[in-house]
């Protein structure tokens, strides 16, 4: 803590600054919102700026006491003001824009993107409060990456200290993690699809299992941490998948995406939009098969969605969505460490499954209440099956025939069905203090949860894709129920035009319940309830240095639900702690970002985050002497960075016949210092201490590195992708045990190609190279799904995408 108040202290002092013979100003809307792009001149010279994203805009050496700014923007009333100048403090105004409803039809402006850099969101974005916050905007449109098979080192190749965990066989899913966290189904993070919470259960089982298709995804906004009080509190953050928007100036239009590729792959993505009077719709249906880089790890899936928009007045629209994601996935099971040298695609199971079947329901409606109020109301739920059907086993166990029964062993089938609905009511209002606009959101979320865990269910000794049992007696049949209410407020206040400082807080009261019954536990000794009670405080703030750069800082308190993995007993060697705590703790970071001209783009940022309340285990013995293993909280960590990202564009050549050629070259580089500042863990039955050992799964370095051509419609890119090693457990064991479950992982750096060659404007041909030097790697050893072992991440592919519009 008292580094995060020297941060800030340093931070309020380095904005003490001011320069004469300047004007500062700020263009808005009658919404109070700032407007993008607006011309600012001093009449009768040369002098002049153009507004930024929040509308903000600087003008030096105006020279003269008194001088009349021209302001005027496509779509507006121009006007003009006349200053007169101060020579103790640098003039400053603010104006509002009357639109011109009658200057123009609808038009869509269509931009090429090319060598696309990282974008950040506005101050104020929808009802959300974002200045002072670490946050990003990935425009897919602007990306050299496979998308088809949502290759995350490629997506998010920009973003310093994402760590993807390959697992699910390529396409699937997107496992990510930044800053040291746990990337299994990126459940550290709040995600959402266009605002909507898709979690399957934010306070039973957080995972994301809705998996929609990347090539309907316009652009992706991460906003980390220290914004997580209007988002629910994760450690992680925020990661918002925004769909294609529709072209409304049509009625109809069609858009077809074919992909194949190395491993049998195919995937055909097909998608129709438009605008009929008030009503604006979209929808897609897509199809993706692989045989898979390993043996056995064939995968089929599939993904729909549909929106319909319709705008009762100017002020009122209402938006209903439905979403689905499906796919079954034949897992290869995992491989030993001799196992991976000799081959690392050989497969050591073949009757292993597992099928997620998601439906993500939305209705979202928005009301501009005022000029200056607007507000909006979102119900959405989050429903559907996580199924598998496997044999659960360590590596070196083989799944073989009994020579006996001539048969193979049942397999273990598990079922988890998820109800989640979500309502969430946001404000966000405008109003003044002397000259300058400010902005309080907040708004209350509630959420009802049902999730029903059945597993150890006796499944057949067959070899397909099936559900059914033997027995019709689960091993376990659990019912996890919450009910949570969240009441949050952030007050976005400008001090100045170009310093803000963000105070907010959440409270979240809840409880979980959960019922059932094991088979080889008592139902009294089960725990049974756990209460979610947080009262939570953050605070950020910025300052804008120019128009494209800033200086930001922030502190946020956070939290992460006791999951249900976490309090079901394994055997009944184990007690689980009636008294377990959520995990808790705080973000904290400070940074500087922006451009310098068109040529160069940088954000450097420092970050600490304390997470209490691990969950581990204990060796005890009870009353009687007897040994029993306990699940508790047994763990504190720390974790402390500096993430890099620039961005620097040598060559740009711009000629008179309209051809354009341009080079750049890009680092996203990050480094971690993760470790346990308390914890225990357990060896051969004794309790050891693991305070000072690393963090497992968490390596010291992530960078990835890129080299960027565009020639005209030619886009290539060439990256460097480099991760250190990492240990797989809390005693930080180097010598990887028999099994594979224990060991050190390697370090693995990565070459791939990708380019995109675009022909008229109805046609885009995408190709690359992955893995062009066929590296075999693997990025972690998991302890639960999809098994305690090696998994080995792909090998070298190709893929082809050809786009059409119409």
């Amino acid at each position: 803590m008292q580094y995060g108040l020297l941060v800030l202290f340093l931070f309020m002092n380095l904005i003490s600054f001011a320069q004469n013979n300047s004007v500062t100003g700020r263009i808005i809307g009658s919404n109070g919102i700032g407007i993008e792009g607006v011309s600012v001149r001093i009449e009768d010279t040369k002098k002049g700026a153009v507004t930024d994203k929040e509308g903000f805009f600087k003008i030096e050496n105006t020279g003269g006491k008194e001088y009349t700014l021209h302001v005027t923007s496509i779509g507006y009333f121009s006007q003009k003001i006349k200053v007169k100048s101060s020579a103790s403090k640098p003039d400053h105004v603010t104006v509002t824009l009357r639109e011109d409803i009658n200057s123009l039809d609808e038009v869509v402006i269509e931009e090429e993107k090319n060598s696309i850099q990282v974008e950040r969101l506005p101050d104020v974005h929808d009802t959300y409060l974002i200045a002072g916050t670490k946050n990003e905007v990935l425009q897919l449109g602007g990306i050299n990456a496979n998308i088809a098979e949502k290759t995350g080192r490629q997506i998010f190749a920009k973003i310093p200290g994402v760590f993807v965990y390959d697992m699910d066989g390529s396409g699937n899913q997107i496992n990510i993690s930044t800053r040291g966290l746990d990337p299994h189904r990126s459940w550290e993070y709040n995600i959402r699809q266009n605002g909507v919470i898709t979690n399957s259960d934010m306070y039973g089982y957080p995972a994301s299992h809705y998996s929609p298709a990347m090539e309907s995804i316009e652009r992706i906004e991460l906003v980390h941490g220290t914004a997580s009080l209007q988002y629910g509190a994760q450690f992680g953050g925020m990661i918002n998948y925004v769909s294609k928007q529709p072209d409304t100036t049509k009625a109809f239009t069609f858009e077809t995406i074919n992909s194949a590729g190395s491993y049998g792959l195919f995937s055909s993505y097909n998608s129709i939009s438009g605008k009929v009077g008030k009503l604006t719709y979209s929808a897609y249906y897509q199809k993706r098969h692989s045989d898979g880089y390993r043996k056995n790890s064939k995968s089929d899936a599939q993904s729909q969605f549909a929106s319909l928009s319709y705008e009762f007045t100017k002020n009122l629209k209402v938006k209903a969505e439905l979403g689905r994601s499906s796919y079954i996935y034949q897992i290869p099971g995992p491989l030993t460490d001799l196992m991976f040298v000799q081959d690392p695609r050989q497969s050591t199971r073949s009757r292993n499954y597992f099928n997620p079947d998601i439906y993500v329901p939305s209705i979202v409606l928005d009301w501009k209440i005022s000029p200056f109020t607007k507000l909006r109301w979102t119900n959405s739920g989050v429903y559907g099956n996580r199924n598998s059907v496997m044999i659960d086993a360590f590596a070196n166990v083989p799944d073989a025939i009994d020579p006996t029964t001539n048969q193979y062993k049942q397999r273990q089938v598990d079922i988890d069905v998820f109800k989640s609905f979500t309502s969430e009511l946001r404000l966000v209002h405008q109003y003044r203090i002397g000259e300058l606009t400010n902005f309080v959101s907040g708004g209350v979320q509630v959420m009802k949860n049902h999730l029903r865990r059945r597993q150890l269910g006796k499944g057949t000794t067959g070899s397909d894709f099936d559900l059914s049992l033997t027995n019709p007696v689960w091993g376990r049949d659990l019912h996890l129920k919450t009910n949570n209410i969240a009441f949050f407020v952030e007050n976005l206040l400008y001090i100045t035009p170009k310093l803000t400082v963000t105070p907010g807080f959440r409270v979240e009261n809840g409880t979980t319940n959960m019922t059932g019954a094991i088979t080889y536990y008592q139902p009294e000794a089960l725990p049974n309830k756990i209460k979610h009670h947080f009262p939570l405080f953050g605070i950020s703030s910025q300052y804008k240095l120019d128009a494209d750069s800033r200086i930001y800082a922030g502190f946020s308190q956070a939290y992460r639900p006791t999951v249900l993995k976490d309090i079901i007993p394994g055997s009944v060697l184990e007690q689980v702690d009636k008294n377990l705590k959520d995990s808790k703790g705080y973000n904290l970071e400070a940074g500087i970002n922006g451009k310098m001209g068109s040529f160069f783009s940088y954000d450097v940022s420092v970050f600490q985050m304390l997470y209490q309340n691990r969950m581990g285990t204990l060796a005890m013995k009870d009353e009687a002497g007897k040994d029993y293993i306990l699940r508790t909280n047994t763990g504190n960590s720390m974790t402390k960075g500096v993430e890099l990202y620039v961005e620097y564009k040598p060559l740009s050549i711009q000629r008179q016949n309209g051809s354009k050629t341009e080079f750049s070259v890009f680092t996203s580089t990050s480094y971690f210092d993760a470790y346990y500042i308390k914890g225990s863990s357990i060896l051969n039955n004794e309790n050891l201490n693991t305070k000072g050992n690393k963090l497992e799964g968490v390596p010291t370095w992530i960078t990835r590195n890129g080299l960027q051509f565009a020639h005209n419609t030619l886009f290539a890119t060439l990256q460097y992708s480099y991760v250190s090693s990492l240990f797989s457990d809390a005693l930080n064991t180097v010598a990887p045990s028999a099994n594979a479950a224990k060991g050190k992982v390697p370090s693995y750096g990565l070459w791939d190609f990708n380019g995109t060659l675009r022909i008229a404007k109805r046609y885009n041909l995408k190709f690359g190279v992955n893995n062009i030097l066929n590296k075999s790697y693997y990025t972690k050893r998991p302890t639960m799904y999809p098994g305690a072992g090696i998994w080995s991440s792909d090998g070298r592919s190709i893929v082809v995408s050809l786009g059409i519009k119409i």
